[in-house]
C-alpha cells in the first residue's frame, strides 16, 4: 500500500518561529503523502491573558468554557492554521487548512466524565475518511487544527494528539500510515531528566510493565495510549520524538517507535 504520515505537532513548535519555519521544510521534503495537525501551543493562553479571560486547566487539558472557546477557534483554526499554510506553500508544497467543521472532516461530541465539566471540550466520534482521500488524491496535504464539531452547531476543543491518532486509523485500510508524534522530548524516557534515556523500540507488553512500575511519566501516559490505539486498529508504526529532527524521526534513526508485538 501506499505511505501516508500523519504528523503531530506540538507546542513547542508552534510557540518558536524559527522551529517551525524548519520543522515546515522538512514536512514539504517529505514525497510520501502527508497530513498535519496542529494545536495551539500557548498563544491562545497569552491571548486570553490579554482580553482578561482566566484559563483552567484539569490533568493537564484546558477547560474550554465559552469565551475560551472563541479565544481557542480563533487562535487555532485561524491565526496559526494559516500562518503554517502560507508557509508551506511558499515551499512548494500545496497544503489545505480546516478544521473539523470545514468538510464534516471530523465530527465529536462534547466531553462528558464523571466529577469534571471540561465545558465545551470534545470527543471525536468520527472521521470523513471520503474527505481527506479526495485531498490526498490530488496531492493536497490537509493541514488540521484542533477544532472539531458536534454537528449540531456547535464547535469543540479536542485533543490534538487524539486527533491525529483517529485519522491515522481512519485511513489505515486504505495506506500503510506512520503517525508521528512531534513533542519536545527525545522520545519516551525511562528518565524525564535524561535526554539520553531513549527508549528506542516499545511494545505494548513492555509498555503496560513499565506503567504498572510507575516508570513512564505521567505527562506522557495520554500520548501513549493514543500511539497503542492507533496501533491496536491498523496503524503501521508510532513514532514519538523532536518534532524538529522529523526527518531522523521519520527514518527510525531518533525517538521511539511503537510497533505490533
Amino acid at each position: 500500500m501506499e505511505k501516508l504520515y500523519v504528523i503531530k505537532i506540538g507546542g513547542n513548535i508552534i510557540d518558536d518561529d524559527a522551529l517551525l519555519s524548519v520543522f515546515l521544510k522538512k514536512f514539504a521534503q517529505i514525497k510520501s503523502k502527508k497530513i498535519l495537525v496542529h494545536g495551539g501551543g500557548k498563544q491562545a493562553t497569552r491571548l486570553a491573558e490579554k482580553l482578561g479571560i482566566p484559563q483552567q486547566m484539569k490533568e493537564g487539558r484546558r477547560i474550554t468554557d465559552a469565551e475560551t472557546l472563541k479565544i481557542v477557534t480563533m487562535v487555532y483554526a485561524g491565526y496559526i492554521n494559516k500562518i503554517i499554510v502560507a508557509e508551506l506553500q511558499s515551499v512548494h508544497c500545496n497544503a489545505v487548512g480546516f478544521c473539523g467543521a470545514d468538510g464534516n472532516s471530523i465530527l465529536a461530541h462534547k466531553r462528558e466524565k464523571e466529577g469534571t465539566d471540561y465545558g465545551f471540550a470534545g470527543d471525536v466520534d468520527q472521521v470523513n475518511e471520503s474527505w481527506f482521500k479526495q485531498l490526498l488524491d490530488q496531492d493536497i496535504s490537509p493541514v488540521v487544527s484542533s477544532i472539531t464539531h458536534d454537528g449540531k452547531n456547535q464547535l469543540l476543543n479536542t485533543n490534538a494528539d487524539t486527533i491525529a491518532q483517529e485519522i491515522a486509523k481512519s485511513l489505515s485500510a486504505s495506506f500503510s500510515v506512520s503517525l508521528v508524534f512531534g513533542f519536545e522530548k527525545s522520545g519516551v524516557l525511562l528518565d524525564v531528566e535524561d535526554e539520553l534515556s531513549v527508549i528506542p523500540v516499545l511494545q505494548a507488553g513492555y509498555y503496560q510493565k513499565l506503567k504498572k512500575n510507575q516508570k513512564i511519566f505521567a505527562g506522557m501516559i495520554p500520548k501513549l495510549d493514543n500511539a497503542f490505539a492507533a496501533i491496536s486498529h491498523g496503524v503501521n508504526q508510532v513514532i514519538i520524538g523532536k518534532g524538529e529532527e522529523l526527518e531522523q524521526l521519520i527514518t527510525g534513526a531518533t525517538g521511539t517507535t511503537i510497533r505490533h508485538e
